[in-house]
């Protein structure tokens, strides 16, 4: 990888965390521990879910069916501004409008009508955010543009790669300019949906296609304090609006005190989620990125 990547690759020294065999102690593995061998044995090729009515099972053909239903009930026929995301109207019935509603759906286990709860949800917190015009919002951020949160680049199978590095708050004029009260933490979560946003743009909403990003967050020199703030909002309104957007979440430069971090926010996450994470430790990040990305 060049030296202009978004993200510096070089390797620390490996540490040894293993127990001498005459400990009197049994070695207990820490959580983050497990997590980090869980994610090392979890195969570094992502596959998309098939968005093709033809590879779907039969209950899953029936419940999306029963979710264009339920919709076109709620909405009409003529409410076709008001049932669209990203400039797709979903009572369209095309292969398109099917790729969003499979992601509602598998969101919830297809179960229909929790999905079509969370998806009326995310059609009224779209429209009072002004989520579909959030793209061309000047928000004032230019410092952190390219360093805090930016689409850069595509994976091996074409995934848009998003690249998240919080480690500038570790300068405390800069945390508190940022999050420094109410107001400003929500003018940074609508900047940080605005940068999801242009990287949902580069989606083909197709079946066959890259239907889904890959998000890599470096925890390098993240203060403690700046994720108990921010991660939990974040994280809850990206769940609950942007369903199966993300294939992979990769984190890199995992510090030792990330299996307390990860407790806090672990609640708001779906166990199907929490399945894409891959976890990689200071020293394994050119190993991790290599295998996943590059």
């Amino acid at each position: 990888m060049d030296a202009s990547s978004p993200i510096s690759l070089q390797q620390t020294p490996h540490q040894d965390y293993s127990v001498s065999e005459a400990s009197p102690k049994p070695y207990k593995k820490s959580f983050v521990t497990s997590l980090m061998e869980a994610a090392a044995l979890r195969t570094p090729s992502f596959k998309e879910d098939t968005y093709f009515i033809s590879h779907l099972k039969n209950s899953e053909k029936k419940a999306l069916q029963e979710l264009r239903d339920k919709l076109s009930v709620s909405y009409g026929s003529d409410a076709t501004s008001e049932c669209s995301m990203w400039g797709i109207p979903l009572l369209s019935n095309d292969e398109k409008a099917d790729v969003i509603l499979l992601k509602f759906l598998r969101a919830r286990d297809f179960r229909v009508q929790d999905s079509l709860n969370m998806l009326e949800k995310c059609l009224s917190w779209r429209k009072e955010f002004g989520a579909d015009d959030i793209v061309e919002e000047d928000l004032g951020f230019k410092e952190l543009e390219g360093v805090v949160a930016y689409m850069h680049g595509y994976d091996r199978e074409g995934h848009p790669v998003c690249y998240n590095a919080y480690g500038v708050f570790k300068d405390k004029e800069m945390y508190e300019r940022i999050f420094g009260d109410e107001e400003k933490l929500k003018k940074f979560l609508r900047w940080r949906v605005q940068v999801l946003e242009r990287g949902i743009r580069l989606l083909h909403f197709k079946p066959g296609g890259v239907n889904s990003i890959i998000q890599v967050t470096d925890l390098k020199d993240m203060p403690k304090r700046e994720l108990r703030v921010a991660s939990n909002q974040i994280l809850s309104l990206f769940q609950d609006n942007y369903p199966e957007m993300v294939a992979r979440k990769i984190f890199i430069n995992v510090p030792w005190y990330f299996s307390m971090l990860y407790s806090v926010f672990s609640p708001f996450l779906t166990q199907r989620t929490k399945s894409k994470f891959v976890i990689s430790k200071e020293g394994n990040v050119a190993e991790t990125l290599y295998k996943l990305v590059f």
